[in-house]
């Protein structure tokens, strides 16, 4: 069976333009022709784009991609060990700071009061303070970000390590629903997405639906949000986006 560039675009979630480019630099020649001469893709043609994309999404310029896929002494198992040793040893940094990120974040939006020796043991080594300036400026003249600082001023150590490790648990919910196959509009998704929203609105400031789906679409549009939630696995911040919009269709 072969496909289309549309179709195999649709599929790896890249543009045509983009297939077309790695064709015309020889990086991924497609296996077949039709008889109008369009691009035709098989299954060795999509595994070795598999194998392009694993290694540009680890950083790796174009030239190095084809040198290493087009290695004479490479076999695909050799492909597979080396990239099964470049993720291990990415995984676990991402892991480490992928909390902290989203933590730095929202403290700094709601001027926590710790000492420094407090701010490294509740969010790790992720300095909060480095948000200060942006914060103010995006949400400063908001009711949501004067209620959040006068109830942050009001939080102990205690209470923000209690509060971290509740909103970690809401995010390792919703990534084992995606885990399962469950779409971002079923009952599970959205009654997590439902308590992601409370527990915004009695920890931070009121939280209403529309407001709750809008900050789902900044977990999207806002790379740092995006990387944080992708390091707690790959789809969460477009999952947890979809599942906080159809909780607020649901409920509006």
């Amino acid at each position: 069976m072969s496909y289309s560039v549309g179709q195999v675009a649709a599929f790896a979630g890249v543009t045509v333009r983009t297939l077309h480019h790695y064709d015309e630099i020889g990086l991924l020649l497609p296996g077949e022709r039709s008889h109008a001469g369009h691009r035709r893709y098989g299954e060795d043609d999509l595994d070795r784009l598999q194998q392009i994309l694993f290694y540009r999404e680890l950083g790796f310029p174009l030239e190095e991609v084809a040198a290493l896929l087009d290695d004479p002494d490479a076999d695909p198992q050799e492909h597979l060990r080396r990239q099964h040793d470049l993720l291990t040893g990415r995984i676990g940094r991402l892991q480490e700071m992928a909390a902290a990120v989203e933590h730095a974040m929202e403290a700094r939006r709601m001027n926590v009061r710790l000492t420094p020796e407090e701010k490294f043991e509740v969010f790790g080594d992720f300095d909060p303070d480095a948000y200060a300036a942006e914060a103010e400026e995006r949400w400063g003249g908001t009711d949501a970000y004067k209620e959040s600082q006068r109830r942050a001023a009001a939080y102990t150590k205690d209470d923000w390590k209690r509060l971290t490790a509740e909103f970690d648990a809401l995010h390792r919910a919703m990534a084992d629903l995606l885990a399962q196959g469950l779409p971002a509009d079923s009952e599970a998704a959205m009654d997590v997405a439902e308590e992601h929203r409370r527990f915004i609105s009695g920890t931070y400031y009121d939280c209403p639906y529309e407001m709750h789906s809008g900050l789902g679409e900044m977990y999207v549009t806002d790379e740092r949000f995006t990387a944080t939630y992708e390091a707690i696995r790959p789809g969460l911040a477009v999952y947890m986006r979809d599942a906080m919009l159809a909780n607020a269709v649901r409920h509006l």
